[in-house]
């Protein structure tokens, strides 16, 4: 048996959230979590100022059943096949995703906000690193940094660039050990500009601080 490869155009959609105007403060580019349908995650968004914030959601390609009455259909990033092939693919997605997005902004000044909600943290920040993207604040929320990224991945970063980790202390996916390889690997790669940042509450999107932080 022999396993082969082609190269072909592929065509995926992506949600936006709000208007893009002069009065735009803050542009969001947000990854979902494993399950979701970006027109079901960007409703987290909803609570920020409209006329301020403007979201953009990508959405990962590989979409599922996820009951067997075949009635909710949900979507990932990667799985362990193929990860390394997979993910350049999705990385090259984002970029025209960017592409597309960031003319509206050229010769604006905004808050660029990078966010990744549980498997979305490992998009975000494999994207975010090999492009060299700067911004006012990365979020990681609930999810785990990929093993492979290392301090020299963000020395890009101005100064002036805040991380944060987020999440539960009811989460059903971060257990002590956890919890303990992510501040570290955290601290390595972002030393003190890393925020630690716990609420209580299970593996979901905290609007509360989504909504009071930004």
């Amino acid at each position: 048996m022999t396993e082969n490869q082609i190269s072909y155009t592929h065509t995926n959609t992506y949600t936006t959230l709000n208007s893009f105007t002069a009065a735009t403060k803050n542009v969001w580019l947000v990854f979902h979590g494993m399950g979701y349908l970006t027109k079901y995650f960007i409703k987290h968004f909803e609570g920020l100022d409209k006329e301020e914030n403007y979201i953009i959601a990508p959405q990962a390609p590989s979409k599922y059943y996820q009951d067997k009455r075949f009635k909710y259909v949900g979507a990932s990033w990667l799985t362990k096949e193929n990860t390394a092939l997979e993910k350049e693919n999705i990385l090259n997605y984002i970029d025209a995703v960017w592409e597309a997005e960031s003319k509206k902004w050229e010769g604006q000044a905004v808050n660029l906000i990078l966010m990744g909600y549980s498997q979305g943290v490992s998009i975000v920040t494999r994207w975010a690193s090999s492009r060299n993207i700067d911004c006012k604040h990365l979020l990681l929320h609930s999810g785990a940094i990929p093993h492979e990224l290392i301090p020299s991945d963000f020395e890009y970063l101005s100064p002036t660039a805040t991380v944060t980790y987020l999440y539960g202390d009811k989460d059903e996916y971060i257990n002590e050990a956890r919890k303990t390889e992510q501040q570290l690997k955290g601290t390595a790669l972002f030393g003190d500009r890393l925020q630690v940042e716990v609420f209580d509450g299970i593996h979901e999107v905290n609007e509360t601080f989504i909504n009071s932080n930004f």
